[in-house]
């Protein structure tokens, strides 16, 4: 059962939102969006990132930046439809699959109607990988096997074959950037004046981001999450991110990054229910030009909930002694065929 957030930090929220909510002007400077007690941009609440936006353009797009009104509620009910007959039909991962009851993926085009969270480069797909990255990626059979092993229809060699989100240590969702995923695509925003803290549902993560001028910390210290550090551009927050870990994954890139990797966002404001969010992807390294998606986030009423996942947890070991099973009941299939001969 996932339990309730705690109540305690509920109701402390809720009155500090509702104090830093009240306008406030800051000497010489007329308030163009809500602002704190102490005269920041006042980025505070519960979000939602879910939509039926696609990462990249789909080809069949291309050239189309935008959807028109009727081709954004033609694909709201495409989406609807198929999401309605889901649970009729085999699933692709028939091991460990939720019904639909348990997913949230999102139902609309949100707020821009874009064809695609890319939206640099122009064409709204990712930029060719370097010479060097591509000599990285796997062959074609060892990513093929890596893929059934995680969608629980292969062989499992180790642990090591198994994505940081099947061993509950760091799901993509959880950024940057922060991208939205199949469920829990939820987000509450605090902030005093000298930190921002987004906290993450997903694998209950929290990314603290320090708006005091500090460096960043040593090269050779690397962090799941990166080394973060904020600071205010007018109304915008503006977060750079360095010093990732070699197990960063980013959600929907065709690509692991490099130790280059530097990825800026940047929040705003843009109405009381929204807040417009964009970052930017550089890894020379990776990529032969930099890359950047928007996504609005959504303000929602829904308390956010604990997501019990926990490192190592039970799948593991069982997923691990069944591909054990596999390897031990061919083996015998193997000797018995041999015996025929």
């Amino acid at each position: 059962m996932r339990a309730r957030y705690l109540a305690p930090v509920g109701i402390l929220t809720v009155w500090l939102g509702f104090v830093c909510l009240v306008p406030a002007l800051v000497a010489g400077q007329a308030a163009s969006s809500p602002r704190t007690a102490w005269g920041d941009p006042d980025l505070q609440g519960r979000f939602t990132n879910k939509t039926i936006t696609p990462f990249e353009r789909p080809k069949e797009l291309a050239g189309k930046e935008f959807l028109t009104d009727v081709e954004a509620a033609a694909l709201e009910r495409a989406n609807a439809e198929d999401v309605a007959d889901r649970d009729e039909r085999t699933p692709d991962d028939i091991v460990g699959n939720y019904n639909q009851h348990w997913f949230d993926r999102g139902t609309t085009v949100v707020g821009t109607r874009r064809t695609s969270i890319l939206i640099d480069p122009r064409d709204g797909r990712l930029p060719p990988l370097t010479p060097e990255a591509q000599r990285k990626l796997p062959s074609p059979q060892e990513a093929r096997r890596l893929d059934e092993a995680r969608r629980g229809s292969g062989i499992i060699d180790t642990w090591e074959d198994l994505d940081l989100n099947d061993r509950c240590i760091l799901w993509p969702t959880a950024g940057p950037p922060m991208l939205s995923s199949g469920y829990n695509n939820n987000y509450q925003i605090f902030q005093t004046p000298e930190y921002v803290a987004i906290l993450i549902e997903m694998i209950h993560d929290i990314r603290i981001i320090p708006l005091d001028g500090r460096p960043h910390v040593s090269q050779g210290l690397r962090q799941w999450l990166g080394n973060s550090r904020g600071h205010w551009e007018g109304d915008t927050l503006v977060v750079e991110t360095t010093n990732f870990s070699d197990k960063t994954v980013i959600r929907a890139a065709n690509a692991k990054p490099s130790e280059a990797l530097r990825i800026v966002e940047r929040f705003k404001r843009v109405n009381a229910d929204t807040l417009e969010y964009r970052f930017t992807i550089e890894d020379p390294k990776t990529w032969t030009s930099s890359w950047t998606g928007e996504v609005p986030m959504t303000r929602i009423s829904e308390n956010l909930y604990e997501y019990a996942c926990h490192e190592g947890n039970y799948s593991i070991p069982t997923m691990l002694a069944g591909s054990r099973a596999l390897e031990a009941a061919k083996k015998a299939a193997g000797k018995e065929i041999a015996q025929t001969r």
